[in-house]
């Protein structure tokens, strides 16, 4: 098939990638030049495990090209997925700004290149975006052109195994207006052996909603035992082992293990939007509405327990929200940073996967507005953020600090917030965020 993709961020680099190594001829599009002359020379935007061989892999093969241009895109496809971000605006609601913009762009190209074509949302939106942005933006601007489909596909991507999860995902879900739409959409999908559900358009707005507010339910609520059971002296691992033993609810322990604050993209922006709707219905929410003064309560606690030590000189390792990935989008670590340096705390930062000349677009103005001067203190040299720090703070789970422990000084003291595996074997001066 020939596919435009409309967004180069992580969704869309990764939808773009793996499409093109699945034989379509796939264009991408984006408004950031930058992005676009990475993947036309061969190279990825984002730090993502085998994205940049697949990238490289679909010019080689000419496959895969990039342009700014949304015409010569439509020109040359027959169906369109649309992947732009949608940020949450300072009161929580959901901002559609771009998904509007992309419509009207794509609705214009469509009426003027005339014949058949297929839009695919595949941005995370609200329930009623489809039916009362989505749908009448497009088709008011693409006129009556005959053969136009328009429908939503969300995505299911983890960052740091994005690629794995698009040719393993748990389902998939398309909702149409008709059910030949959702059937035509769903042959991209021929090669994934998946459970597949096509569907109305609101149920497949719902359904990512409700996937993500659930992982982040799972992320507090394994928090708060956690805190319970340090409280009373009670091992919250052990607990939580146990608990999960139960699997015939469907219970899932990747979730439930107590440790820091849920950051990334998707589950603080989602929760925030699926919370303001239910204001906006007049719902009364308190589970959802807990999730993230619970969440802001376990970067309290890790900002408390590091000023207890009463040392000034602290390193920390891993700032992105998730080993394996340079996105710093509400990273709990970033925001954890931020309040010790406002302390006047003399921090170093080691995070490999992270360099600060290359980060683009919104990750780059999203660490610009907390840590302006992060290029000061994010430090390339393991063993130079190692020796530095009277604190060692265990941001993530990248693998290389695991040897944390065993390399530190006796003097040092260890703050985990993600329980590396031999973390809970240092002599003394260990500690977690709730264990």
């Amino acid at each position: 098939m020939k596919i435009s993709v409309f967004g180069l961020g992580y969704v869309g680099i990764v939808t773009a990638a793996c499409l093109s190594r699945d034989g379509h001829k796939v264009v991408g599009i984006d408004n950031q030049q930058v992005k676009v002359n990475l993947v036309n020379s061969g190279r990825t935007p984002i730090v993502e495990d085998y994205v940049g061989e697949l990238i490289e892999k679909g010019v080689a093969s000419g496959l895969l090209t990039a342009t700014t241009n949304v015409q010569e895109a439509i020109d040359n496809s027959t169906m369109s997925l649309i992947c732009v971000g949608t940020p949450s605006r300072k009161n929580g609601s959901l901002n559609t700004d771009s998904v509007s913009r992309v419509c009207e762009e794509i609705g214009k190209a469509i009426a003027e290149r005339g014949g058949a074509h297929t839009v695919v949302l595949r941005s995370t939106v609200l329930p009623g975006t489809m039916r009362d942005v989505v749908i009448p933006i497009i088709r008011e601007h693409a006129g009556h052109i005959a053969g136009l489909q328009i429908g939503n596909n969300p995505e299911f991507l983890r960052e740091a195994t994005a690629v794995y999860d698009y040719d393993n995902p748990p389902k998939i879900v398309i909702g149409a207006e008709t059910t030949a739409a959702a059937e035509d959409i769903a042959r991209i999908y021929n090669n994934i052996e998946a459970p597949t559900f096509l569907t109305s358009v609101e149920v497949a707005e719902l359904v990512k909603y409700a996937d993500n507010a659930w992982h982040a339910t799972k992320v507090a609520f394994g928090n708060e035992i956690g805190n319970i059971s340090k409280a009373v002296g009670v091992d919250s691992h052990e607990v939580m082992r146990i608990f999960c033993k139960d699997e015939k609810l469907n219970i899932s322990t990747r979730y439930l293990t107590p440790g820091f604050a849920f950051g990334g993209s998707c589950l603080p922006k989602d929760v925030r939007a699926l919370t303001y709707k239910g204001r906006e219905l007049d719902l009364e929410l308190p589970l959802l509405s807990s999730l993230m003064r619970s969440n802001e309560e376990q970067i309290d606690r890790a900002f408390d327990a590091i000023l207890s030590y009463g040392e000034r000189r602290i390193s920390i390792f891993g700032i992105s929200f998730k080993a394996g990935t340079d996105d710093l989008r509400e990273s709990p670590q970033v925001a954890l940073v931020e309040r010790l340096l406002g302390k006047g705390m003399d921090i170093k930062i080691y995070d490999r996967f992270v360099n600060f000349a290359r980060l683009y677009g919104a990750n780059r103005d999203y660490i610009l507005n907390h840590i302006p001067h992060i290029s000061d203190i994010l430090i390339d040299d393991f063993d130079e953020v190692l020796s530095h720090g009277d604190v060692l703070v265990l941001g993530n789970s990248a693998p290389e600090f695991d040897a944390i422990p065993s390399r530190s000084r006796s003097d040092q003291k260890i703050f985990d917030l993600v329980r590396v595996k031999e973390a809970g074997k240092a002599q003394g001066g260990y500690e977690g965020v709730n264990w």
